[in-house]
């Protein structure tokens, strides 16, 4: 039997095959993947100001489409269908819990949303209403799911941590790096006497300057980030923020300072009180999802010029 014995030239050639498909191996996936990723589409979508958003909560089965394969942007969000979108989107820790027994009135059971209504009202996401009902195919208005998400994935605090984290304390400013003293010149005594009257004046400049030195000054940042007041903030950009109720103008600012607001189609008006639509709900959903680092910013100018703070 002939026996084949592995010259160099074929190991090294194997090496670098192997080389070459562990290098090139993560671009074809990511290749396969974006191609997947434009796989889901709804016809009525493809001509709408947030099909961008829509399409890439699709992709993540956040959101989805009728049976007729339509997506309807204009339609209304009612609470049971954010409870759903909620609870594919986020993974929120639960903060109360329903007891056996004491589920919502109007959710019975069997109800297509009665997991996803269960879940969003034990994260805090949604509460229900005196009596013991939930009214899930009530529409949900634009502030109240703006509200919503600030107030559950704690964007006010966050939004507060990264102000201090911007303005530098007394603390970081004294560690600075102190330039090295100079060491003093050494005289003989006996010329020291000679030289008095020549040390004296230099010796009272130098205690003026480092008394005027020791004196604070100060700084004129005018770049240094100013804590905005939520009201101002909110007066700042949208032209309707007397219309935001009084309970949620501090959540709408977290929200704005986040990034997470859109609005179609003057970006200055939030429209806040109105039904929220299933296309401005995957924008809101998405801008959440990039906020917290999880989604990729839209890079379309077209529609990133709807979400506010954009520019």
């Amino acid at each position: 039997m002939l026996k084949l014995t592995p010259t160099p030239k074929i190991e090294i050639a194997v090496v670098a095959i192997a080389v070459l498909t562990a290098t090139v191996a993560p671009f074809i996936s990511a290749l396969s993947n974006s191609v997947t990723a434009q796989t889901v589409s709804f016809p009525d979508t493809s001509d709408h100001w947030a099909q961008p958003f829509i399409a890439r909560l699709a992709d993540r089965n956040i959101v989805t489409g009728y049976p007729d394969g339509t997506y309807r942007p204009n339609s209304p969000v009612d609470r049971d269908e954010f409870a759903a979108i909620i609870r594919d989107a986020f993974n929120q820790s639960k903060e109360r819990s329903i007891s056996s027994g004491s589920a919502f009135k109007d959710v019975p059971q069997g109800y297509w949303a009665a997991p996803a209504i269960k879940e969003a009202y034990q994260t805090g996401f949604l509460s229900g209403y005196p009596g013991g009902y939930f009214r899930p195919r009530q529409p949900v208005s634009k502030v109240e799911a703006v509200s919503s998400l600030a107030r559950n994935l704690e964007l006010q605090k966050a939004a507060q941590t990264s102000q201090q984290s911007a303005t530098p304390t007394a603390s970081s400013q004294s560690t600075r790096p102190q330039p090295a003293r100079r060491q003093g010149l050494m005289f003989p005594i006996a010329s020291t006497a000679l030289l008095a009257p020549l040390i004296r004046p230099v010796v009272a400049a130098a205690a003026n300057t480092q008394s005027s030195a020791a004196t604070p000054v100060t700084p004129n940042t005018p770049n240094q980030p100013k804590t905005q007041s939520p009201s101002a903030l909110l007066n700042q950009y949208y032209q309707d923020a007397n219309r935001i109720p009084a309970y949620a103008v501090d959540e709408v600012a977290a929200a704005t300072r986040a990034g997470i607001v859109v609005n179609h189609p003057n970006v200055r008006v939030l429209n806040p009180n109105q039904p929220a639509t299933r296309g401005e709900m995957a924008a809101l959903i998405y801008q959440a999802l990039v906020s917290q680092g999880r989604a990729e910013p839209i890079a379309d100018r077209t529609t990133a010029q709807y979400i506010v703070g954009q520019r």
